[in-house]
């Protein structure tokens, strides 16, 4: 979002950026830090969560698209059962992902809107480079990044999955070197936490300045 960075400077919008990074690179633990700083979070896993549950806003147009096989005893997508085949059927996951896109674009810029004591706003978004959506939306974009090798142990570990379900994953995301070309700052997440919280520490300060205009 380079191309927005003068915005950002003459707006008084409040400043929103987008964290990205690869499955098991450790968004969630970069966000929770942020937050720490009294920045907001929003994370659009969570509200794909919620759409997805019992009641939820997408759960009727994906009863009618995949069939009550994909729904469970309470009335939520069956998540596990989803994947696996969504995974295994690009024509199925295009098809998922239109259900499911433009509705959370929806409800996270509802979020944002909502009037916050927050300096800036983090949007978590873990296929942002993926999509087009959000590229007109949001002033800045920040990844978390490791060793595609620490990407698969952190996962399997997390997940309980085996090395070949999160190598389809991370085969249908965007490349590591693609994500880091497109980045307007990076963090590093192979180190320790204390590692992770000083290059967090520093980035507050940068996106107080930004969101001041003074960077």
């Amino acid at each position: 979002m380079n191309n927005n960075a003068n915005k950002i400077k003459s707006s008084q919008n409040h400043l929103l950026i987008g964290l990205t990074g690869g499955i098991g690179s450790g968004k969630s633990t970069v966000a929770t830090l942020f937050e720490q700083h009294g920045t907001r979070i929003i994370d659009t896993d969570e509200i794909s969560r919620s759409l997805t549950s019992a009641g939820g806003k997408a759960i009727p147009r994906i009863l009618g698209v995949f069939g009550a096989d994909f729904i469970d005893s309470a009335g939520a997508l069956n998540r596990s059962k989803m994947r696996e085949f969504v995974f295994a059927n690009s024509t199925a996951k295009a098809k998922l992902e239109a259900i499911l896109h433009p509705l959370i674009l929806e409800q996270a810029k509802q979020a944002t809107s909502t009037p916050s004591t927050a300096p800036y706003t983090f949007v978590v978004i873990p296929l942002l480079f993926e999509s087009q959506s959000y590229r007109d939306w949001l002033h800045w974009t920040l990844v978390v990044d490791c060793a595609e090798k620490i990407q698969l142990a952190r996962t399997m570990q997390r997940n309980g999955v085996d090395k070949a379900l999160v190598e389809s994953i991370m085969a249908q995301q965007i490349s590591r070197s693609q994500r880091l070309a497109l980045a307007d700052d990076i963090i590093r997440n192979d180190g320790d936490l204390p590692s992770l919280s000083a290059q967090v520490d520093l980035l507050h300060v940068r996106y107080l300045n930004k969101a001041n205009g003074s960077d």
